[in-house]
């Protein structure tokens, strides 16, 4: 064998393994354009179903007496009797739930849904030694984290509510296209 042979390796090779690395990365773009494509027009559908189906799921367990958190709910409103007042937000809760699986009236529905999460935060005020171990806020009960993972519900609320302005037409249209909803102040800016 020649030594020239040897120390020039043939080119063909390298162009062919720079068409397989060209191809592996042209599938990989598709298939992540396809993922992308799927989450940008499904995600606020399935973030508002997914909240529907905790509320109506964590409100049936309140009305049946059930709910992990009857006693805490009832030591947060305690100038109400607990077997009224727990069941009452069990129904509104699943009011919520059920306004967001349909997906009508998501302003009212959105707004009641705010209310509520908002005094889940009630317990951090008037209930704090059943929130926090040993009076520290950095270190949480179970109840405690019951209570913050609350801001992800209320993150999802946030999602759901920037397409209450749409038609279902202009939600399919901002999906393919990117394109959002002109305002006075962009038009005018």
């Amino acid at each position: 064998m020649d030594i020239k042979e040897i120390s020039n390796p043939n080119v063909d090779d390298g162009v062919q393994a720079s068409n397989v690395a060209n191809s592996f990365i042209a599938t990989l773009d598709r298939i992540d354009r396809k993922v992308i494509g799927f989450m940008s027009s499904y995600a606020i559908l399935i973030i508002r179903l997914s909240l529907g189906i905790v509320f109506v799921w964590f409100g049936l367990l309140k009305v049946m007496g059930v709910s992990p958190v009857f006693d805490l709910a009832s030591h947060i409103v305690y100038w109400l009797p607990s077997e009224l007042f727990v069941p009452l937000l069990g129904i509104w809760e699943m009011a919520i739930g059920v306004g967001l699986l349909l997906g009508k009236a998501l302003r009212i529905i959105l707004s009641l849904l705010f209310l509520q999460l908002a005094g889940t935060f009630l317990v951090l005020i008037i209930l704090p030694e059943a929130a926090f171990q040993g009076g520290n806020p950095l270190f949480l009960t179970t109840e405690g984290e019951f209570v913050i993972k609350n801001l992800v519900l209320i993150a999802a609320g946030l999602a759901v509510g920037g397409t209450v302005r749409y038609t279902s037409k202009e939600r399919q249209r901002y999906r393919i296209t990117g394109e959002k909803e002109q305002t006075h102040s962009s038009l005018t800016a």
